[in-house]
């Protein structure tokens, strides 16, 4: 329970009686904020906009723009797995991203915020409508404004702001009067820094994935593998193949895939080279402020997960076996399927919800780094894609993941894919560093001046 004294006029300016509405954070953390050194979002901004709302044509990767929603840009890797829009139909020069701006969530995951990389403004990106875009005057400080927009602080101002029942909203307008506090330069040059570093750290490790994926595809020849329903003839000797499934897309998808293979090339299953593939345990969630970390299956591909993560107990039934470890491949296994991260220095021992199957590498039969880079190549999306079973949710077991054929690169090769997957790890590990250690600075600046 928060009990404190308000004023008077504080009670006559909002017109509201309620301590829950006073005692809130967020009412807290504007009336603070205000007394402090600040300047108003829009004074620092040249413009703050939604692209205009325009038909969606999607079509192939070579011959779109990425089209990415707001649940896109704030992955690790926006371009992995997005949608592509028409260049001769959707056309729309206030859509695209450029480096430096800030952009946040303007209906339904609200509070969402990211910096626009070089590596979006270089691949031509799209945002949808929903995005709401901040461009500042100074670009030398749209690192520090987005450090405040993340931070508890900014984060709870604008999911203050929020607005309707069932698909909560927010708008441009609304955003125009935020308090942004006004730190020493030297602070603001500071934290600003560390934010481009982070981006720049990310733009390389996503260079170094896509390099990696590329060494596969280089090597296998595919390429004809295509989005949405396969038509095609399947004889009754596939039918009868493994787990017998009547199942139209499953076998089509498979045989265009097995065409594809290069007959020079040994593959493999990759149950052969695992020391598991298992779904983590499920029991009742207990949140609390101060616990461990839980990600579900969508968090975990965030760039920052942890950042914005829920709590629960550390004394939570189970816990333990839904704790993940260093080099662990985590593949979503219900919903959207074949998401796929590898667990690194960051979110070693989170939590993670029973959605994302686990699957182990004996290191000493193949490097788990190797795999991983697979499975984030067309063919082994396709792959996993192909697998999955259900019509209302669509899902992954750990069988069908096993099931799945690794082509067995040389041994150069291999050394090459795991060495860039190594250092993209670390270059992600490194990027969160730096892009937390930008919030804590300006949390704790904010902290000390409310103490003082």
């Amino acid at each position: 329970m928060i009990i404190q004294k308000i004023k008077k006029q504080q009670i006559v300016e909002s017109l509201r009686f309620d301590g829950s509405y006073h005692l809130s954070d967020g009412t807290l953390y504007l009336r603070k904020l205000r007394k402090m050194p600040h300047q108003e979002l829009q004074s620092l901004c040249s413009d703050i906009f939604t692209a205009g709302r325009s038909k969606r044509i999607y079509t192939e990767k070579n011959k779109g723009f990425p089209y990415l929603s707001n649940s896109d840009v704030v992955k690790g890797n926006p371009l992995d797995g997005c949608k592509y829009n028409s260049k001769k139909y959707a056309f729309d020069e206030p859509s695209f991203l450029k480096e430096g701006m800030i952009v946040t969530g303007r209906v339904g995951a609200i509070g969402q915020t990211a910096y626009i990389t070089s590596e979006l403004e270089d691949n031509q990106a799209m945002g949808s409508d929903n995005i709401i875009r901040i461009v500042c005057k100074d670009k030398n400080i749209s690192g520090y404004v987005y450090s405040f927009l993340t931070s508890k602080y900014g984060n709870t101002l604008i999911n203050r702001l929020a607005a309707g029942g069932v698909q909560p909203y927010i708008s441009e307008d609304m955003l125009k009067d935020i308090p942004i506090p006004i730190l020493s330069a030297e602070t603001q040059q500071k934290i600003h820094q560390l934010i481009v570093e982070a981006s720049e750290l990310r733009v390389e490790a996503n260079r170094l994935l896509k390099e990696a994926a590329q060494i596969f595809e280089q090597e296998l020849n595919y390429g004809r593998i295509t989005d949405g329903a396969q038509y095609g003839k399947i004889s009754s000797k596939d039918l009868l193949g493994f787990h017998k499934r009547l199942d139209g897309q499953y076998q089509l998808i498979w045989k265009k895939i097995k065409k594809e293979y290069n007959p020079n090339i040994q593959f493999e299953k990759i149950e052969n080279f695992a020391s598991s593939i298992f779904v983590g345990g499920r029991g009742k969630r207990n949140y609390v402020e101060n616990g461990i970390p839980f990600l579900s299956s969508s968090d975990m591909m965030l760039y920052n997960p942890k950042r914005q993560a829920k709590k629960i107990s550390p004394s939570t039934n189970g816990v333990e076996q839904m704790k993940v470890s260093k080099r662990d491949i985590l593949i979503s296994r219900s919903g959207t399927v074949g998401n796929t991260v590898i667990v690194g220095e960051d979110l070693n021992n989170t939590v993670i919800s029973e959605h994302a199957l686990r699957l182990k590498v004996n290191s000493e039969k193949i490097s788990p780094n190797y795999v991983f880079a697979f499975l984030k190549t067309n063919m082994g999306l396709k792959a996993m894609e192909a697998s999955a079973f259900g019509s209302v949710i669509i899902t992954l077991n750990e069988e069908l993941i096993g099931n799945i054929d690794l082509p067995i690169l040389s041994n150069e090769l291999q050394r090459v894919i795991s060495e860039k997957i190594e250092e993209f790890i670390s270059l992600s590990d490194k990027s969160v560093i730096k892009e937390n250690q930008a919030i804590a600075l300006i949390e704790k600046e904010i902290d000390l001046w409310q103490v003082s």
